[in-house]
């Protein structure tokens, strides 16, 4: 009954300062000080000292604010310019045409910056005006941006999976490893969805504008050059094993300057600025990190985890009927909260219930990423939904209903990849 009492005070604390516009850190602390003080015997002060010490000075979350550095320097440059003519003569005969560049740009732009909002409005600046020049379905355009923006998280490096990775003590590298296949999968779910629309309305897809020789089109791959090669210089030297995943981070940063300086966009003002990007983020997420370490050390001490944790596990859930519940809570979650928030809030909590069941702990980290992909895009608070709208001026609701297919698909995907957990898993294996 104590921890009846216990969880509804915290939830009743956590939406009401939420719900307050209270920042999401704060409202952690505050909430793991709720525990502490009415539900405990132990002093908070010593305990916020240890954890927040513990929780930031970690060698591993070093790779967090590298990677978001080499995000917020490619974020500007011309480099998605390059990417848009670079890859459009190679889709225009499929059915679809240049709507595909929003996926596979997406899908490489993701690569190399790990970050959602950074791909969905790089992406979106350059290819939502092309679109809607050439004349292709506006909704049609508009949703598979949001779909595809959420490639960020899941095509590594991801900031959700360092995330994860520090919070459920998972390797970075492992995590980066298992997240390729599903996100290739993802992408070809995305494209397949166009082509089929398409197929369907061959009347709202406007004919083919360019033409070009394979001389042309080769012509125009050496545009891709610069991205292609930081990625291969990031995520080969993970998986060959060559590099750790913080050392990788600071080749990306170093490839990100020479492409930047090289593109003729390095200057002292976007050099500074990249640089103050990536420290604003990279603080507001350690803030997040800290208050949810301490709100996580504060319901240990108090028995909740290890009691609901027993609880899941004596309900006697299959491995997919528990996976079907979480998913529809996380989509709950996604309504009210960041994907960051949604990953440290739970993953100490549910992590031991998962376990008990014999899921891999490994294949629960893409698992998570796949449905806080899903909570980017779903309203009121999804994140990419801010971010097309500030593109487009369009209403939240009215985007939703765009990128509706989009989450049906990511739906799909999770359960794929729940009945095959081989396609998270293989490539791990085989780099071993």
């Amino acid at each position: 009954m104590e921890h009846l009492i216990q969880a509804v005070t915290v939830i009743a604390v956590l939406f009401g300062l939420l719900g307050m516009g209270v920042w999401v850190g704060v409202t952690l602390i505050v909430c793991g000080l709720v525990v502490i003080t009415f539900f405990t015997s132990t002093a908070s002060g010593p305990i916020f000292a240890t954890v927040a010490w513990g929780s930031t000075a970690s060698w591993t979350l070093t790779a967090l604010p590298l990677f978001i550095w080499m995000g917020e320097i490619l974020y500007r440059t011309s480099l998605a310019k390059d990417m848009f003519k670079g890859l459009s003569p190679w889709v225009q005969n499929l059915p679809g045409r240049l709507v595909h560049v929003n996926v596979v740009g997406c899908g490489i732009f993701a690569a190399v910056s790990g970050s959602s909002a950074a791909t969905t409005a790089t992406i979106g600046r350059i290819s939502l005006p092309e679109l809607k020049q050439r004349g292709y379905d506006e909704k049609l355009a508009i949703g598979t941006l949001a779909g595809s923006g959420t490639l960020g998280l899941l095509i590594p490096p991801s900031i959700i999976m360092i995330v994860y990775g520090v919070a459920a003590q998972v390797s970075i590298n492992r995590l980066f490893i298992a997240g390729v296949i599903p996100g290739l999968m993802l992408m070809a779910l995305f494209s397949g969805y166009i082509m089929f629309w398409s197929m369907r309305n061959p009347s709202k897809v406007p004919a083919e504008t360019e033409t070009l020789t394979l001389g042309e089109k080769l012509h125009r791959l050496k545009l891709l050059i610069p991205v292609v090669g930081l990625i291969l210089a990031v995520i080969g030297s993970i998986y060959a094993g060559i590099a750790t995943a913080t050392e990788a981070a600071a080749f990306g940063v170093l490839g990100a300057l020479a492409i930047a300086g090289l593109a003729g966009s390095l200057n002292v003002a976007s050099f500074v600025t990249s640089l103050q990007g990536a420290a604003r983020s990279t603080c507001m997420i350690a803030f997040i990190l800290l208050g949810a370490a301490f709100l996580t050390n504060a319901m240990t001490f108090s028995g909740l985890p290890a009691d609901l944790s027993s609880w899941i596990s004596g309900l006697g859930l299959s491995h997919y009927a528990l996976i079907a519940v979480l998913t529809v809570f996380f989509i709950l979650m996604g309504c009210i909260l960041d994907g960051i928030s949604i990953v440290v809030l739970t993953t100490s909590v549910i992590l031991p219930a998962v376990k008990a069941v014999g899921i891999d702990p490994l294949w629960f980290g893409i698992y998570l990423v796949f449905v806080v992909e899903m909570a980017q895009i779903t309203p009121p608070l999804g994140f990419n939904l801010f971010v097309i709208q500030g593109l487009t001026g369009k209403n939240i609701l009215e985007i939703s209903k765009m990128v509706l297919p989009f989450f049906v698909l990511m739906l799909c995907a999770t359960a794929i990849i729940t009945v095959f957990p081989s396609l998270v898993t293989w490539l791990v294996f085989v780099g071993k």
